[in-house]
């Protein structure tokens, strides 16, 4: 199967900064791929040089099998969402929709037809006539979403498209995006920093690092085996500590138990309480423990509101096996 976007060596430097570092990278076809990383990691980078607008200052870029490493924006096929959106203001919902397709010389009643339909596809057909400002933020995304995906094209490319909403709105966006990707089948490349937004929408996830493609997977294969530490943090592993032989590991505050009776069980700790905040349905508690190496390290326990635990208390901090992840040394 031809790879929908195919990334070969591909290397974007300014001047002595080196954003985009040889990477390579094939994105599948109908699916939704997710470059997610820090700020400065090169995600962004990659999707403009993707799309068009930034050339690589080597290596190629195939679209549907076809170089297009130099092919200008406009001859891509591409749609693309940015963070703010980018509505002409003086423009009706339908005609910012339709401005694309007007571009590309759709006959009129065509146009008119795959604007309404994709209006009604993003839930926004009663709204034809409004003008963007009368619109909410997240109604606003989806005009953007509408537009990019009325000129049907070969990729639909998201640049952080949900920053701008409140957490309500963001989490309410990820399942539109994920139905509307789903029901189209087209092919999306998302970039975010969010990891709950890419592990949530992600058919593959992509984590960079300094220019370089650390891990690439999909959610159920990267969640649970973190490549290495980097990775380990960006995806909330916080509990960090090292096995008798030297071997680095790590577990989420969610997979570690804390009893009061000393009763061990796999990995059993002796540990000191240091805080306990309270967060509603769990407590979050900070523990002092000497791990198996010998030294002292801090860890974070999610624990049922139930159980009574003060700081200064000793208790038992258990790492199931099958919880503990190895990573590289």
């Amino acid at each position: 199967m031809t790879a929908a976007a195919e990334l070969i060596g591909v290397t974007q430097r300014f001047g002595s900064f080196t954003a985009v570092d040889e990477i390579g990278l094939a994105i599948a076809p109908g699916k939704l791929t997710t470059l997610l990383g820090p700020s400065g990691c090169g995600k962004t980078t990659t999707l403009r040089m993707i799309a068009g607008y930034s050339a690589p200052t080597s290596g190629t870029i195939r679209i549907d099998g076809i170089d297009s490493t130099r092919t200008p924006p406009e001859k891509r096929d591409l749609g693309m969402v940015f963070q703010s959106y980018a509505l002409f203001p003086h423009m009706t919902v339908a005609d910012n929709v339709g401005y694309g397709l007007k571009l590309r010389k759709v006959p009129s009643a065509e146009r008119r037809s795959r604007v309404m339909e994709t209006l009604e596809l993003v839930g926004l057909a009663h709204l034809a006539d409004r003008k963007p400002k009368k619109l909410s933020g997240g109604q606003q995304q989806r005009v953007a979403l509408a537009r990019a995906i009325a000129i049907r094209p070969r990729l639909l490319l998201l640049d952080e498209p949900l920053s701008n909403l409140d957490a309500r709105l963001r989490v309410q966006m990820r399942a539109e995006i994920r139905r509307i990707q789903a029901e189209t089948q087209l092919t999306v490349i998302l970039v975010t920093h969010d990891q709950d937004e890419a592990l949530e929408m992600s058919d593959e996830m992509v984590i960079m690092n300094e220019g370089r493609i650390v891990q690439q997977g999909s959610p159920q294969q990267v969640f649970p085996r973190p490549a290495d530490r980097f990775v380990a943090e960006f995806l909330g592993y916080e509990n960090f500590l090292t096995a008798a032989d030297g071997t680095p590991l790590t577990i989420r505050p969610e997979h570690l138990r804390v009893v009061e009776n000393g009763h061990k069980q796999g990995h059993g700790l002796d540990a000191m309480v240091v805080d306990v905040a309270f967060r509603g349905v769990d407590l979050l508690v900070s523990l002092d423990v000497v791990d198996p190496s010998g030294a002292t390290v801090r860890l974070l326990a999610d624990v049922r509101s139930g159980a009574t635990l003060t700081p200064g208390s000793s208790v038992t901090v258990i790492a199931p096996d099958d919880r503990l992840v190895s990573l590289p040394r």
